[in-house]
């Protein structure tokens, strides 16, 4: 080596040095704060106590995940309404059924909670197309929407095979709006109250409606199958081109209630389903939402929450939502 070039090649060196100092310095940092990520969404889950709060975290980028209680199979709620969305859109894709196709709703189909169709009804039968039955599930969790669709794809069971058929485990669909409704009436295999019934035995039997409820294993999901879920669907690897910008669309339109949301940076975006059931007896039986976070230089990460046997108050079980939200936004960099 000539003399000129060791001269250069010493001159370069603090330089590459340094470089190489400040990226371990970021890499640390960010790993510091990916570690940290693990302890936070440990002691969001114990503030939670007596209920479970099942919790997965994915950065896509990376790869790396994060979660506590993620393996524990949760009551979805309406959260399952995205993987009903998913089946109707892949019978769309084949061209089984199209969006424009006309579907009848007769007030035997209406059902209770959350539901537009139900609430504006008139008459005997109501027409709606596929299309709008899945914006009024999806964007505004319409129970009688959704379970108009199920039995359009020939009941909760296509859901499930649609699942496995797209390699998702841990996520099951048994139960449409109507059989959710029955195990939270706490009759089991009766269709009525019985005769006479008085309001402490009603009382009763909700609560073991309630109970009912959280003891059985359908419509259950854990956090990773459904962070595997909208994973896929955020790949392009569960639906169609058009069929997954219209899911994500849908998912996007639902910003109420406000869970996640609560907590995100401005600017972020969130493509969501939350999931709710009724509190009796001061437990609300699951309170859930799954979602896709994107900030505007395209970092992307995805979240599954389940709270379920909570005794929190809605503020309060809002709150654990939103500081799960502030907390991944702070942990994971998005640079």
């Amino acid at each position: 080596m000539s003399l000129a070039r060791k001269w250069i090649h010493l001159a370069l060196m603090p330089i590459s040095l340094a470089a190489l100092m400040v990226c371990l310095s970021l890499s640390a940092n960010a790993a510091s704060r990916a570690a940290g990520l693990q302890v936070e969404l440990e002691a969001l889950a114990k503030r939670a106590r007596p209920g479970i709060f099942a919790i997965e975290v994915l950065g896509t980028k990376s790869g790396e995940s994060w979660g506590v209680n993620n393996d524990r199979q949760q009551p979805m709620m309406s959260v399952f309404k995205v993987p009903v969305a998913a089946a109707v859109l892949a019978m769309v894709d084949k061209g089984e059924i199209s969006l424009d196709q006309s579907v009848s709703i007769t007030r035997t189909d209406l059902r209770g909670g959350a539901s537009r169709i139900a609430k504006t009804f008139k008459g005997d039968s109501m027409s709606f197309t596929v299309g709008q039955l899945l914006e009024g599930m999806v964007s505004f969790s319409d129970n009688t929407a959704a379970d108009r669709l199920i039995a359009l794809l020939g009941g909760p069971q296509a859901v499930t095979q649609f699942l496995r058929s797209k390699n998702i485990e841990g996520m099951r669909v048994d139960l449409d709006e109507g059989g959710v409704e029955h195990v939270f009436s706490g009759l089991g295999s009766a269709h009525q109250p019985p005769a006479g019934e008085t309001a402490k035995a009603r009382q009763a039997r909700l609560m073991k409606g309630v109970r009912d409820f959280l003891g059985d294993p359908r419509n259950r999901s854990t956090p990773k199958a459904a962070v595997e879920l909208l994973r896929k669907l955020w790949e392009g690897k569960l639906l169609s081109p058009d069929s997954t910008k219209r899911l994500l669309a849908l998912m996007y339109g639902q910003t109420e209630p406000v869970r996640l949301r609560a907590g995100l940076p401005e600017g972020v975006r969130l493509a969501d389903k939350t999931g709710s059931s009724v509190t009796r007896g001061g437990v609300t039986a699951a309170f859930n939402d799954i979602g896709i976070l994107t900030w505007p230089n395209g970092h992307t990460v995805i979240v599954a929450a389940f709270l379920s046997g909570s005794h929190a108050s809605r503020t309060e079980r809002t709150k654990l939502f939103a500081d799960l939200a502030r907390t991944v936004a702070a942990r994971i960099p998005s640079r």
